[in-house]
């Protein structure tokens, strides 16, 4: 009875142990590949499954996309200058058998491949396209790793370029250009705003020319613009070939006038206004080409 009940209890112990290897549970973002005797007889979908305890094997893929960092990579540019890049590798599992069977160790391959593949890229451009065109970069590397990773199962999602270390030297040129692209635009800027201001002046003085008075007007407001600051000495400003004119124009209508008026007398020729203004001129006193007076003692 004892020997039978000792038999029973092994029993259950080996039942029991061989329910425990036999059951597997495969998590949502997972599944399984089994071998049996060491051929894959195919895959397990999440859930509970079972399996033959020392027949099978099944070892567990996630599919969930991994984020993988690119340790940064020392690369020469085509331009010849020395960056350090590095960068980030976002990938999934679309063929758990081939991720399994095709390659020993997928997450090092692809680690290893994207580090290959981002200093071939990137050695292919020039500083300035690596710096400014990095969405084209992303693209080419990601293309490439597609192609690569296609046999072990693996479908790259995205690759972006996280960080990009310059030499000192090259920081500081390129300061300098910035530097001097801004002094350009300022130049530019001002030279468009001296443009501006002077289309705006020649407006003004044509319509200055056609309302005289505005010109007066004009002056006025620069006398009240003077007087906020209290001066005790005020200009009249005055066009100085408008008063000659009328200054002219006053002395032959005089002449014109002490004509009339005494006319036994013959008055003395009035000056023509063309010669006043040429003696004003020549600082003279007297019209050009008329002979000097001189007084003898």
């Amino acid at each position: 009875m004892t020997v039978i009940v000792a038999i029973i209890v092994v029993v259950v112990i080996l039942a029991l142990i061989a329910l425990k290897l036999s059951i597997r549970v495969v998590t949502q973002y997972e599944m399984g590949v089994l071998f049996r005797l060491g051929r894959v007889t195919g895959t397990r979908s999440p859930g509970l499954t079972w399996i033959v305890p020392i027949v099978d094997r099944m070892p567990k893929v996630s599919l969930r996309i991994i984020t993988m960092p690119i340790q940064s990579q020392g690369i020469i540019t085509r331009d010849n200058v020395s960056v350090d890049i590095s960068a980030v590798a976002y990938f999934h599992i679309v063929d758990a058998v081939k991720s399994v069977v095709a390659i020993e160790n997928v997450y090092s391959a692809i680690d290893q491949i994207a580090q290959t593949t981002l200093r071939k890229v990137v050695g292919q451009h020039t500083l300035d396209e690596a710096l400014s065109e990095t969405d084209r970069i992303n693209l080419d590397i990601r293309e490439i790793l597609d192609v690569s990773t296609v046999d072990w199962g693996v479908e790259v999602t995205l690759v972006e370029l996280k960080d990009i270390q310059l030499p000192d030297s090259m920081k500081r040129a390129m300061a300098r250009q910035a530097e001097a692209e801004r002094e350009k635009r300022a130049k530019i800027i001002n030279a468009e705003g001296e443009s501006l201001a002077a289309a705006a002046l020649g407006d003004a003085s044509d319509t200055m020319m056609a309302h005289p008075l505005a010109l007066q007007l004009r002056n006025l407001q620069s006398l009240i613009e003077i007087g906020v600051d209290k001066n005790t000495t005020v200009v009249f400003p005055a066009p100085l070939m408008s008063t000659i004119g009328e200054l002219g124009a006053f002395l032959a209508r005089e002449t014109a006038s002490a004509a009339r008026m005494a006319p036994q007398n013959p008055p003395p020729a009035a000056l023509p206004v063309a010669d006043l203004l040429s003696s004003v001129s020549n600082g003279s006193g007297r019209p050009s080409g008329s002979p000097a007076v001189h007084t003898q003692k």
